[in-house]
């Protein structure tokens, strides 16, 4: 099979990240941003990354997962710690956040570490979720084999049964996590492959150094 893909071209003119517009802070450049997409341009979600980590056997993988809360602090998802994305981030916490935000032509990329949150933090998002988000997450045992997709309707329909008229608790092995960043890039797509890139990256007084990169 081959597919020759160099005639795909696009210019990208949708924007630009002029010096004038940098924050001190890069999550105050991420809120700007994110806004802005949430509220002018057609994403399907948002709130949509990519996390990257390094996984036991040594290879980076990357997966998609959702951002469900931001801070000065960080980056904050969920997930079961005992996925292979939790096992990955307990032995190398160091991670990578990226959001493509192709409808405005621009990225983020985060280099961090993953800490888990405090547990009171989870319990009160593990609430919020629709009931069968929270049985969901009970159910399946994330990353592990399993026979065939049975397995798991069987038990979701025992746990619903189970759970009937009663509150549906946060299972100890699921939870957030923050990505506490040590550095953050900034891409805006622009004409002639010039494209603006602008690099914040964390001091030992916890100030940031602003660069802006060649693309």
């Amino acid at each position: 099979m081959e597919k020759d893909l160099g005639n795909y071209r696009k210019s990208y003119e949708k924007g630009a990240l002029l010096d004038s517009s940098i924050a001190g802070d890069p999550m105050e450049l991420f809120q700007q941003w994110f806004y802005e997409i949430d509220n002018h341009f057609k994403e399907d979600e948002s709130n949509a990354m990519t996390l990257s980590t390094i996984g036991l056997d040594g290879y980076p993988k990357n997966r998609v997962v959702l951002l469900k809360k931001f801070t000065y602090d960080g980056f904050i998802f969920y997930t079961n710690h005992e996925s292979e994305k939790g096992k990955a981030i307990a032995a190398n916490p160091n991670v990578s956040l990226s959001f493509h935000w192709a409808s405005a032509e621009r990225q983020v990329i985060v280099k961090g570490v993953a800490v888990k949150i405090a547990a009171h933090l989870s319990d009160e998002y593990f609430e919020s979720r629709p009931r069968g988000s929270k049985l969901g997450a009970i159910v399946s045992p994330q990353s592990s084999v399993i026979t065939n997709r049975s397995v798991l309707e069987a038990k979701l329909e025992s746990l619903d049964l189970e759970y009937k008229n009663k509150d549906i608790k946060r299972p100890k092995f699921w939870g957030g996590y923050i990505v506490n960043p040590v550095e953050v890039e900034f891409w805006q797509g622009r004409a002639n492959r010039l494209h603006d890139r602008v690099r914040y990256q964390i001091l030992p007084n916890t100030s940031w150094k602003i660069e802006r990169l060649a693309p």
